[in-house]
């Protein structure tokens, strides 16, 4: 049987990407979860598996092109791998046509059901044994969906706003493009009022000038995960006070007991790293100051605090910016910290992020220490409320019970939400982790 392979949903608000490359072509044999090909969306690079076995009778896209959600990918003959379960043909031939009938069913309902802007269908496949990995996060999704079709929903991220904070006027709260258009004047109507101004950063770009007029000039695409990045700090530094707060801390003590345990951590296949230690004292932080874990709901005049301390980890790659996720941190030792880290900035590089290993974040820390520089202001990552910049360390001559020494100092710089943090309540927050970082039993005693 003949079975179409189409681009199966990658995640909320994911409408396709770009194929970055394919491992199978036309007359190779695939097996089921086989990884198929690999779309590069806004942040993470999926690998797609099948979701059924057969041969390759045809490949209906390239590496470099761009694949939509629900677009056809291959065409599988399902029955050329017949060869692969001879005892099944034999002994059952009764039972055959089961199976032909419900995987195609299950490549429907994952691909036609559960485009974006529609939610998921109780019809989907209960059945664990065969499921497409990239579809999985999909029932943990439905009540976060707004009910909108896919038309409305680039309409909306096109001219910057949120479809999930659009209240819809349709049936069942459908959103509409009347209703998009009518929250994005409210809301640009609320900005000019609190800013005086009535242009809003990020919204809208003048043209660019004909640079060619001066001399030679060369155009580069921007890759999925730059405009990512761009949208999403543009949108940061447009919804967010920025302040940052600046710190040093004498990690002199720290640096010889980080040194010492060294080798213990390596045995357990981690490398202990500042970054890692900060991870500990940025989760003991948060409790102790609960208002840097939290959200602000600007359409409802809340304050979301959040119990739960998962801690985000800047890690610089080839193709941009990335930000894998630390989950529970506050419940992890030093170690298991590290060897975590490890692992998310290897699959960040390797590009094997999940979308749901970049979600989820409480708090950011990121590193520029290997790089150099004494502080910078590092833009806070939304919807979190404050990110922690940290510098490269020096040494640096201080006085210490009367006595001039050199010490090892570490530069951090704290950006935050000045709608929710006062600038005492950071200044508080980050001396309090250079205190941590200075006497490390504070983290036991404290912590």
């Amino acid at each position: 049987m003949i079975q179409e392979f189409r681009l199966p949903d990658l995640g909320e608000n994911i409408e396709g990407g770009d194929v970055v490359q394919i491992h199978v072509g036309k007359g190779d044999k695939v097996e089921e979860e086989q990884i198929l090909l690999e779309v590069e969306t806004d942040k993470a690079t999926i690998e797609v598996p099948s979701p059924f076995q057969g041969i390759v009778k045809d490949v209906h896209i390239n590496a470099g092109q761009q694949a939509q959600v629900g677009q056809l990918i291959l065409t599988i003959d399902s029955e050329g791998s017949s060869d692969a379960r001879p005892a099944e043909k034999e002994e059952s031939p009764k039972e055959k046509p089961a199976p032909e009938k419900s995987e195609p069913a299950q490549v429907e309902s994952a691909t036609k059901e559960n485009k974006p802007g529609e939610a998921p269908s109780t019809a989907q496949p209960a059945s664990p044994a065969k499921p497409s990995a990239p579809a999985a996060p999909v029932s943990d999704r439905p009540k976060m969906i707004a009910p909108a079709s896919p038309t409305v929903r680039r309409f909306a991220r096109e001219i910057g706003v949120d479809i999930h904070a659009v209240p819809g006027t349709g049936p069942g709260g459908r959103i509409s493009s009347e209703d998009v258009k009518r929250y994005s004047r409210d809301l640009n109507s609320r900005r000019t009022q609190s800013s005086g101004a009535g242009v809003t950063i990020g919204q809208f770009a003048p043209p660019m000038p004909d640079f060619s007029k001066w001399g030679d000039v060369e155009k580069e695409s921007m890759s999925n995960i730059r405009k990512s990045t761009a949208a999403s700090m543009a949108q940061a530094w447009n919804t967010i006070p920025h302040v940052t707060q600046h710190d040093k801390a004498d990690i002199t003590e720290l640096e010889k007991l980080r040194k010492s345990f060294a080798s213990r951590a390596e045995e357990q296949g981690a490398k202990l790293t500042v970054t890692a230690i900060l991870i500990k004292i940025a989760a003991a932080a948060l409790k102790r100051f609960p208002n840097f874990n939290t959200s602000i709901d600007v359409g409802n005049n809340e304050i979301i605090f959040k119990k739960f301390y998962h801690i985000g980890v800047a890690v610089d790659t080839e193709r941009g910016l990335l930000v894998p996720v630390v989950r529970n941190a506050d419940r992890k030792n030093m170690i298991e910290l590290a060897a975590e880290v490890g692992e998310l900035a290897q699959k960040a590089r390797n590009k094997k992020l999940s979308l749901e290993e970049m979600q989820g974040g409480t708090f950011t820390i990121t590193n520029l220490g290997g790089i150099g520089g004494t502080s910078f202001t590092p833009i806070v990552n939304w919807p979190e409320v404050a990110i922690l910049g940290v510098s490269r360390t020096q040494n640096e001559p201080t006085i210490v019970d009367d006595k001039l020494e050199s010490r090892m100092m570490l530069p951090l710089s704290l950006s935050y939400d000045h709608r929710i943090i006062d600038g005492a309540d950071a200044a508080r927050f980050l001396r309090w982790i250079c205190t941590a970082l200075e006497q490390p039993f504070m983290i036991a005693l404290e912590g």
